[in-house]
């Protein structure tokens, strides 16, 4: 079965998660630097079997857009055409970066490793992916 990818997209890091080829369990892959993100996905593409690709959409609580939203949506763009094929979905993130940092404390990381932002940025990921994962389950 092939994957399904999540993509927390920055100016700066994304931060990637992918399920397992059962889509089972949804795991933090990588985070990579914001502008060699295509060249990352063409790479993995070609190595495993992706078939969609969610990404966050940056929304405030009262679901205007965010500073960031503009960045996703031109990301958007540039993911259908540099993969034509590829399904794409936007998901909400609001407080996944919030909930990967409970979630780093929650795992007793200590305050130095917290603040590895690329590492909240991948969590983020997999909280969006495992959010997806069980409202299929539902």
């Amino acid at each position: 079965m092939p994957r399904i990818m999540a993509i927390d997209y920055g100016l700066k890091r994304t931060g990637i998660a992918v399920t397992d080829p059962l889509q089972i369990i949804a795991s933090g892959l990588t985070t990579v630097e914001s502008p060699k993100l295509i060249a990352f996905l063409k790479d993995y593409f070609k190595k495993e079997t992706v078939e969609l690709v969610l990404v966050g959409e940056p929304k405030n609580w009262d679901d205007s857009d965010t500073h960031a939203t503009p960045l996703v949506r031109e990301l958007l763009v540039r993911l259908q055409k540099e993969f034509p094929g590829m399904p794409l979905l936007t998901v909400d993130e609001r407080y996944t970066s919030k909930m990967a940092s409970r979630a780093m404390i929650d795992m007793g990381l200590k305050k130095k490793q917290r603040q590895n932002k690329a590492l909240v940025d991948e969590i983020a990921a997999t909280i969006m992916l495992q959010e997806y994962l069980e409202k299929l389950q539902r």
